[in-house]
């Protein structure tokens, strides 16, 4: 990604029914990717007056995009924008509920609207769990996309970009990011999609946010099925981990090593092993109780990480023949290698 990429202007959100309704409000402290420059517009925030009895089928769809300064909420948030949402960014949590009915009494011009809370302190966590809370008294639907990032990451990135973390005070960034880290870690929980972007460009979220979003018609369950190697740690976001290294190794067959797990004979090998379509079956047929169970419990995401030694044969195979699977049981399914091509 370009210098000029990373620090392009931030577009304007639209809706004119509500656009009236809000005022500026500053942004105390900035979101950014690897190499991403800090968003320095103001947010626009509701200040419409609340009403009653407002008709369920007129409440607009809500998504509340929060997690770690640094992790990438205004690139999540601009893909929701790019996607036809009306996004606020920066908006106070006790505003959320006026918010949402400004966009009812809109009458289907403002349809799905997405927030950018950023919790910087106590109050403004409490001020979230009651406007939650509000909402679910209210019967809106609402999902909550969390944004994380390792430590390493995140230092990572503020230091590329020459600013402090809004959180550390006087002290350092490590200082600030366990701050956020404990502030946010109720929310974090109740989150129905978290997405790591530790190892992600900017392009790489966008592209994820996409495959969450894009479809006109919303699935009863989306599914990301990752492989990963054990070697580069486990990842955050993961809902299921599988470990498949009860398997024998392919880096050990030398006419196998130089391939991934996406090769024929590969995947062959890796399958011809005692065990290893027996297990699949088996943890397909797992899977789909445990989907069940996440529809009736209103989750609408997983993220099942597949794990081997390096993330490069065992691994990639599996994950292929698991969301294949997935696919024929009728879950909307988005495979990613995480490490595949890191040796």
């Amino acid at each position: 990604m370009t210098e000029n990429d990373a620090r392009q202007e931030e577009r304007p959100t639209q809706g004119q029914e509500v656009q009236d309704a809000h005022e500026a409000h500053k942004e105390t402290g900035e979101d950014h990717l690897e190499h991403e420059a800090p968003q320095e517009d103001g947010a626009q925030v509701g200040t419409g007056n609340e009403s009653a009895g407002v008709p369920e089928a007129a409440i607009p769809e809500l998504v509340i995009i929060s997690g770690m300064s640094g992790a990438g909420r205004s690139t999540a948030a601009k893909c929701l924008e790019d996607l036809g949402w009306f996004v606020v960014d920066n908006l106070p949590p006790a505003l959320i509920p006026t918010m949402v009915e400004l966009g009812a009494r809109s009458q289907g011009n403002v349809a799905r609207i997405a927030v950018v809370v950023d919790v910087r302190g106590r109050r403004f966590f409490d001020n979230l769990r009651e406007s939650l809370a509000d909402l679910e008294s209210k019967h809106v639907t609402r999902r909550i996309v969390f944004l994380e990032s390792s430590d390493e990451a995140l230092v990572r990135r503020f230091e590329s970009v020459r600013r402090p973390h809004p959180l550390q005070g006087d002290g350092r960034i490590v200082d600030g990011i366990d701050a956020e880290r404990e502030l946010l870690r109720e929310l974090r929980g109740d989150a129905d999609l978290v997405i790591d972007t530790s190892s992600l460009n900017v392009h790489e979220l966008r592209a994820k946010m996409d495959a969450q979003f894009a479809g006109e018609e919303e699935p009863e369950l989306r599914a990301t099925v990752m492989s990963f190697g054990f070697k580069y740690g486990l990842p955050v976001d993961a809902d299921l981990v599988v470990d498949m290294r009860f398997l024998p190794n392919p880096h050990w067959v030398p006419e196998l090593r130089p391939f991934t797990g996406l090769n024929e004979e590969v995947a062959a090998y890796v399958f011809n092993q005692p065990g290893a379509k027996e297990f699949l079956d088996r943890y397909a047929e797992l899977l789909q109780l445990i989907a069940a169970g996440y529809r009736r419990e209103g989750k609408r995401y997983v993220t099942i990480a597949v794990g081997c030694t390096g993330g490069k044969h065992r691994s990639v195979a599996t994950s292929e023949k698991l969301a294949a699977r997935l696919v024929s049981q009728g879950v909307e399914t988005v495979v990613v290698h995480r490490d595949m091509g890191r040796e």
